[in-house]
């Protein structure tokens, strides 16, 4: 089974390399790493160059948006399976992608996650939030349950069915496409383990706008999907919470 990782970077060098030992140290044989680069004016290209295990297929070229960048990415992709990493973010450790293949080897399964980990931007690895996602049921998304994100590996014809990530949305896009694509009755299975460690950051919450933006953007999702109203927003962020207080 080929999967297919897809990278959106935009200067990434100081993270980069982490992203790509993780990913060279996995276990699983046929991975393909299609990379986005907006057109990075730091180390990013230079280090893509020197990482060989796993040969980066890399398009640097300027872009609409991280969404239009994994679009792209996703495009090229040839796998029979799709998941996304991130440079700031890292694969937990070297049995990530087995764990995805053995899991997606049941023709009955449409995707596949787990949990996550946010760790300190210092480079310590100090838990700052774990991430439990439990198991998936359709009826749970009213409440503001999601899976993370950057665990979600799915098949491709999911994409080809129900579409990429929408670009208009510039921040919670990958809500939204999560809210379309689970609200459709896939079948998921869920990794009970720590599949993705993410560095604190990012743009969804830089600052007091960006969530703002992003909680706006949000309830658009909730609402074009028809999975509930402004309790779902408050539920999903409330669900959180927990996260602070679980560090194995």
């Amino acid at each position: 089974m080929k999967i297919s990782v897809v990278t959106a970077v935009m200067n990434g060098a100081q993270t980069l390399p982490r992203m790509l030992d993780s990913l060279a140290g996995q276990t699983h044989a046929d991975i393909e790493h299609l990379v986005q680069d907006g057109g990075s004016t730091d180390d990013t290209l230079a280090i893509l160059q020197t990482h060989r295990r796993i040969t980066p297929k890399v398009v640097s070229a300027p872009d609409g948006g991280i969404y239009e960048a994994i679009n792209a990415g996703i495009a090229r992709a040839t796998g029979e399976v799709i998941g996304l990493l991130h440079a700031d973010d890292q694969l937990a450790g070297p049995n990530v992608l087995p764990a995805v293949a053995q899991a997606l080897a049941d023709p009955a399964v449409d995707g596949v996650y787990g949990d996550l980990q946010y760790v300190a931007a210092d480079g310590s690895g100090q838990v700052v939030r774990h991430w439990k996602a439990g198991r998936y049921h359709k009826d749970r998304l009213k409440w503001g349950w999601m899976p993370p994100h950057p665990t979600l590996y799915l098949r491709r014809q999911v994409f080809e069915k129900m579409g990429p990530y929408d670009a208009e949305f510039r921040i919670a896009g990958d809500y939204e496409a999560m809210l379309r694509y689970l609200s459709a009755d896939l079948r998921l299975a869920y990794l009970p383990q720590v599949m993705v460690q993410m560095q604190v950051g990012g743009v969804s919450n830089g600052s007091l706008k960006q969530l703002i933006r992003k909680s706006r953007e949000d309830y658009r999702a909730i609402r074009r999907h028809r999975i509930g109203g402004p309790g779902t927003l408050v539920a999903k962020n409330l669900s959180k919470l927990p996260q602070f207080l679980r560090h194995p």
